[in-house]
């Protein structure tokens, strides 16, 4: 977890005491470092170096204009989907020419506000909106420039809901039916088809996947070229992982190493597009436990956090380590907190809204830990604060970003006013 550190017993986020945050800002909180942020970027940029190639950070993973703007600052393009999303890269300083816009459905008035905006490739994702695409293109008297979508039929292994890369999914063109695409767009006036993207799925661990779809999708830019189409852009996605139960995820050297062979000397323009491999490590949800109760053989923690706050676990059965604040003698020095201790005992930890699915934790060895208590929640920087919800009309939490020995506010916490102000109509 980079920046999130036990020292004594007790979890610091960088020089401050995880503790200190949660009784400056109260609880549930969203605490993210920026020195942990900002140097998963640069691992990145620094491990596909020999191709250069545009990075666009994907906004779904973590949207806070706050920390797109550190990226923007050293240079990072962004993936968006949506024209919310687009807002928010352009309002965190975006060159719009870095911005790579995709999405199944992306409506006419988003795809105009993309262009009026000048954003640089769209990502096709089926032969109807590349139809949409000419026409408003036409009604604008504009050209842009787009990478098909396609499927490699490349199976990720991730849940079913994230896998991406294989036929019959919602997300782009099955690769048997792309030269049929192309040649159907051959002569298009106003959107030059300048590439492919391709994106399997996420979290991917496995790097041999990424290597087989991206040989896939360069064999068919290959059988492009040769029937005529100038293309010069691969976007490879994303769906890097990240360490949720130790340190499963390779790092970014590794997923270089397997792809970058099949890259070089192509002339071709690369833009990836990662999310969790830069956020989701460097965030943490602090959460104070309210309750603590027997029911039957099984210990229920109650705490202050909810599916509203993180609902992968409840989405996905996702896996997040949860331990508490300030373990005391459990965490001594040099020692991992999730090895076996005396005295721990299984646990459910789960909030209080009123679903039975709302678990950030199930079956988990703790400690005793008591009302008032604090745990953290790892990994939690990415797809946790950008699928919150207001559901049982709970404010959404704050978030922190802490630099060093500062910390400030970069999202407030919603109030009770703020659940009706759009329906004060």
């Amino acid at each position: 977890m980079d920046e999130f550190q036990f020292h004594e017993g007790r979890l610091f986020c960088e020089q401050i005491p995880a503790a200190d945050l949660a009784a400056r800002f109260g609880t549930p909180l969203y605490v993210y470092s920026q020195a942990t942020f900002v140097a998963h970027y640069e691992r990145i940029v620094a491990a596909f170096a020999p191709v250069e190639p545009l990075i666009c950070y994907s906004i779904k993973s973590c949207p806070n204009v706050h920390l797109c703007r550190l990226l923007a600052e050293r240079g990072s393009g962004f993936d968006v989907v949506s024209g919310g999303e687009l807002y928010r890269a352009l309002q965190a300083g975006a060159d719009p020419r870095k911005i790579v816009f995709a999405g199944v459905g992306k409506t006419d008035a988003e795809v105009v506000e993309a262009l009026r905006a000048g954003i640089g490739l769209f990502n096709i994702e089926s032969r109807s909106e590349l139809g949409v695409m000419e026409e408003l293109l036409a009604q604008l008297d504009r050209r842009a420039e787009g990478a098909l979508r396609v499927n490699p039929d490349v199976d990720a292994g991730t849940h079913h809901y994230t896998t991406t890369g294989r036929k019959e999914t919602k997300f782009g063109v099955d690769i048997d039916q792309a030269v049929e695409v192309f040649e159907q767009h051959r002569g298009a006036r106003r959107l030059r088809l300048c590439g492919i993207h391709l994106h399997i799925g996420s979290p991917v661990f496995d790097v041999a996947a990424y290597a087989r779809g991206i040989e896939r999708g360069v064999a068919l830019i290959d059988d492009l070229r040769r029937r005529g189409f100038e293309l010069d852009t691969i976007d490879i996605g994303g769906g890097f992982g990240a360490h949720y139960r130790g340190a499963e995820s390779p790092p970014a050297a590794e997923y270089a190493a397997a792809v970058l062979p099949a890259l070089r000397s192509r002339g071709l323009r690369v833009i990836l597009e990662p999310g969790r491999a830069i956020a989701g490590n460097a965030g943490i949800i602090l959460t104070r436990v309210v309750h603590v109760k027997q029911s039957g053989t099984k210990r229920f923690v109650i705490v202050d956090a909810s599916m509203n706050e993180l609902i992968r676990p409840a989405l996905y059965d996702a896996y997040h380590f949860v331990w508490p604040v300030e373990a005391g003698v459990l965490t001594p020095p040099h020692r991992r907190p999730e090895q076996p201790f005396d005295g721990l005992q299984p646990a459910d930890v789960v909030g209080p809204v009123c679903e039975s699915g709302d678990f950030l934790a199930r079956a988990r060895l703790l400690p005793e830990v008591r009302r008032g208590d604090l745990l953290a929640v790892f990994t939690a920087g990415a797809y946790a604060m950008s699928m919150a919800s207001q559901y049982n009309s709970r404010p959404r939490a704050a978030e922190v970003l802490v630099d060093r020995a500062d910390a400030r506010l970069i999202r407030r916490r919603e109030t009770y006013s703020d659940l009706v102000a759009a329906e004060r109509v």
